[in-house]
């Protein structure tokens, strides 16, 4: 009996997310937000509970892509759709045959989201070196940043306006956030491992970064936790860069 306490876990992932699905196509985007967040709390207990329990199994993890694509792929696609839709001419979908090929093109432009994530699932689940940290942005942070920013739109609409009341904008992150989900960029999890300094350096600094900004923003934050994880991400990364072409040629230096 125990073997099937994580997949119904996961199930109720996929229950999320179907939800969330359903709640945006009526328009109810918060409601849907919600949802996606909830997936994410059981795709996060689904796999401790499987170790807990020792009962990790193939069939489990295939259940657990499955599920993540459906919350953490088509439901923030169905997000940026609503969200893109929102600020084009006649704010509605029933606008369709009055729209150019530009607005036609970007009310379009988050099945991108869906195509991505599952090319990423799929190279996650094959990929050995993803077990620490990640190679390219995980599925469920892309999710985080459409849910910020329909929590944002309804907290701040004002700042939203400013920096996303655009469609061209919007379709922007959705093509940047599709590539960085493919993409060999590596990018730390959140997670912390133990308490010290040295192997947390980067999410502790993150993190305090984080509660600086809410200090000045309050929840307006929401708009920013992603976009600062990948700076976060880019910043590691030429730094590992650096460090790397010091070391070698402090190695050629040697060998002369």
């Amino acid at each position: 009996m125990k073997k099937h306490i994580p997949n119904l876990i996961t199930s109720m992932n996929a229950i999320s997310g179907a939800l969330a699905v359903g709640m945006a196509m009526y328009g109810e985007l918060s409601l849907a937000a919600i949802c996606i967040l909830a997936g994410m709390v059981f795709d996060f207990f689904d796999g401790m509970v499987a170790r807990l329990l020792h009962v990790k199994s193939e069939l489990g993890k295939e259940l657990d892509s499955l599920a993540d694509v459906l919350s953490f792929g088509i439901a923030p696609a169905v997000l940026a759709h609503c969200l893109i839709v929102e600020v084009l001419p006649g704010g509605d979908i029933g606008y369709w045959k009055e729209w150019g090929w530009e607005e036609r093109l970007l009310a379009l432009l988050p099945l991108l989201i869906p195509a991505f994530s599952v090319y990423r699932l799929a190279k996650f689940n094959l990929d050995v070196r993803q077990t620490m940290s990640f190679i390219g942005m995980p599925v469920p942070a892309h999710a985080l940043f459409w849910i910020g920013l329909v929590w944002g739109k309804n907290w701040s609409p004002d700042l939203y306006g400013a920096l996303f009341g655009n469609a061209w904008v919007l379709g922007i992150c959705v093509v940047i956030l599709s590539l960085l989900l493919v993409s060999e960029l590596p990018m730390f999890s959140l997670k912390v491992t133990g308490l010290g300094w040295q192997g947390n350096k980067i999410r502790y600094i993150y993190f305090l970064v984080l509660v600086l900004f809410a200090c000045f923003l309050g929840r307006s934050v929401v708009f920013f936790v992603i976009p600062l994880y990948i700076l976060f991400a880019l910043v590691a990364f030429f730094s590992s860069l650096n460090q790397q072409q010091d070391h070698n040629q402090h190695s050629h230096n040697q060998v002369k």
